[in-house]
C-alpha cells in the first residue's frame, strides 16, 4: 500500500527496512555475501571434484547482485524524490 505524497494531518513515516540506515547496512551485508560467494567459486573452480556444485556460489553471487541493484535503485529514486522537494 502506497504513501500519499501529501499526508493532511501527519507527517510520513518511513517503513523500518525502508530507512537510510536500514539500505546501508543490507548494501554492505550483500557486498560481504558477495565477496564469499566469489570466493567459493574461486575454490570450487579449483578442485575437480566440487566443480558439480559450482552452482551453490554462483547463484549466491547472482542473488546478492540482485539484491544490491534494488537496494540501490531504492536509494536514488529516494534522493530524487527529495531532492526535486527542494530544488523545484
Amino acid at each position: 500500500m502506497r504513501y500519499d505524497e501529501k499526508p493532511i494531518y501527519r507527517r510520513l513515516i518511513v517503513p523500518w527496512y525502508d530507512s537510510l540506515s536500514a539500505c546501508c547496512i543490507v548494501l554492505i551485508f550483500m557486498i560481504i555475501v558477495f565477496l564469499f560467494a566469489l570466493t567459493g567459486l574461486y575454490v570450487a573452480c579449483e578442485k575437480d571434484e566440487h566443480i558439480a556444485h559450482i552452482w551453490v556460489p554462483s547463484l549466491l553471487m547472482l542473488m546478492s547482485t540482485w539484491v544490491f541493484v534494488l537496494t540501490s535503485i531504492r536509494l536514488i529514486k529516494r534522493y530524487k524524490r527529495q531532492a526535486s522537494k527542494y530544488f523545484v
